[in-house]
């Protein structure tokens, strides 16, 4: 991770679960990092947090709700003033609604892709326009996606989501395509997580917390940190390395 200590990465969704986690561990390694969400009240909190803990990076709260491309479109203006621009993107916010493909209200339906797809791809290609104005040939995109992205699980609540996430995976393979073409050597990676103790499945079922905490306790699940170490090992690799996608699951949990 040596190369990129002094760097500037961009994370999404970090003010919670995997984003967060995301976020303090690229600071830890030296990089300047500017977290987004629109609750950038808890990113303020983990910056402290990271200054307190003596990390050589820095952590940039930023407002941002990238359901409005507008917002989306301010942060890169803002990163460009304020840090030149940003080296890594980790597209790594998401949400889901329990909105079933019978019964579903179409505007959860096109929240979640404004979140999941439109969002992510806003980023990228920002990032990259960044990337390519600074002649910056050693980038990377990486979309927090889903062991959803390539499997349907049999769920209702699940089913738009895994749409969504069907599509980041396309997206991601679309990306390596296009950076091929355009003779760079900014790699993009997808990260496919299972079951993660984190916020989102709370969330998702806020009226039922006693079945979460029964589905987390009757295995041993993935923690946000095994995420962000697997970005980690991601941007560890050789530069002429391209690590296309990573699954990663409990060991006891099959989907």
């Amino acid at each position: 991770m040596d190369r990129w200590k002094g760097r500037v990465a961009l994370v999404t969704g970090a003010s919670v679960g995997i984003g967060a986690a995301i976020a303090k561990t690229l600071v830890r390694h030296g990089m300047k990092v500017v977290g987004c969400a629109r609750n950038v009240e808890q990113i303020q909190k983990l910056s402290s947090e990271c200054v307190s803990s003596g990390f050589s990076g820095n952590l940039i709260p930023y407002k941002c709700d990238l359901s409005v491309e507008d917002d989306m479109l301010s942060m890169f203006s803002w990163i460009k003033v304020h840090h030149q621009g940003i080296d890594v993107c980790v597209n790594n916010a998401g949400l889901n609604f329990r909105e079933p493909l019978l019964s579903g209200k179409t505007s959860g339906w096109r929240t979640i892709m404004d979140v999941n797809v439109i969002a992510l791809s806003v980023c990228t290609r920002e990032a990259y326009q960044s990337m390519k104005e600074r002649n910056i040939d050693d980038g990377h995109i990486i979309n927090i996606n889903s062991v959803c992205g390539h499997r349907v699980v049999n769920s209702a609540d699940a089913h738009f989501y895994t749409a969504s996430k069907y599509a980041v995976t396309a997206l991601t393979e679309g990306l390596r395509q296009e950076l091929r073409e355009a003779k760079t050597h900014i790699r993009a990676t997808s990260i496919s997580p299972g079951l993660v103790e984190t916020e989102f499945v709370y969330r998702l079922y806020n009226e039922n917390p006693e079945m979460v905490v029964a589905t987390y306790k009757s295995i041993k699940s993935l923690q946000a940190e095994d995420i962000a170490n697997a970005v980690v090992y991601v941007l560890s690799a050789p530069p002429h390395v391209q690590i296309g996608d990573i699954d990663i699951t409990p060991v006891e949990h099959e989907l």
